[in-house]
Parts: structure tokens; C-alpha cells; sequence
């Protein structure tokens, strides 16, 4: 037999983190901003990766009052802090987060249906 060389490709994940250039190896610097359904009508907007030196509660209690929703701060052993909100509010939060210069705009992932 012949030697050939064969190149094969490897499978592509579409939801794999993508490294940021000249980062070090797995940082990654993205918000993500998710919905979980709860029941029927019931939703949750949790968002996370938000840096650890801003201050959670303060930035929950400006969400709560600018969206008139109730919500709370939820310590994750793999994630880390948390936030959550009642409802669906990621358009609502993404746009907050931009206009108070948190993150950038570039740096928000929104997941849902």
C-alpha cells in the first residue's frame, strides 16, 4: 500500500467558545444572556460572565427598577454570580448593559428561541 495523506476533517461545533486573539488559552470575554423557560407563561433571564469586580446587586437593582421586574443573584459553583430576572428581558438587559458601558456590544451573546 501506499503511503497518502489524507487530510480529515474534525467535526465543527458551532457553540464552541472561540478563543480571543492574543488571550491567553480558554478566556473567554463574553456576557451570555440566556432565557429558561419555567412553565407555560413563566420565564427566567439569567446573565453571566459579567466581570468579577462590577458590583452585582447594585447593577440587579437598576435592572429591577428600569424593567419593573423582580430578579436576584445567584452564586454558581461552575459559573460563578448570576443574575437572574423574572421574565423574558435579554433584549432589555443587552441594550443596559451597552448603555452603561459595562460590555460591549461585540461581547453579548443572547441565547433563546
Amino acid at each position: 500500500m501506499s503511503d497518502l495523506n489524507i487530510h480529515v476533517p474534525t467535526s465543527f461545533d458551532p457553540f464552541k467558545e472561540t478563543e480571543i486573539e492574543g488571550g491567553a488559552a480558554g478566556v473567554k470575554d463574553y456576557v451570555h444572556i440566556r432565557i429558561q423557560q419555567r412553565s407555560g407563561r413563566k420565564s427566567l433571564t439569567t446573565v453571566q460572565g459579567l466581570r468579577q469586580d462590577c458590583n452585582y446587586n447594585k447593577i440587579l437593582k437598576d435592572l429591577k427598577k428600569d424593567f419593573c421586574c423582580n430578579g436576584t443573584v445567584v452564586q454558581d459553583v461552575e459559573m460563578g454570580k448570576v443574575i437572574q430576572l423574572q421574565g423574558d428581558q435579554r433584549k432589555n438587559v443587552s441594550h443596559f448593559l451597552i448603555n452603561a458601558g459595562l460590555v460591549k456590544k461585540e461581547n453579548i451573546k443572547i441565547h433563546g428561541f
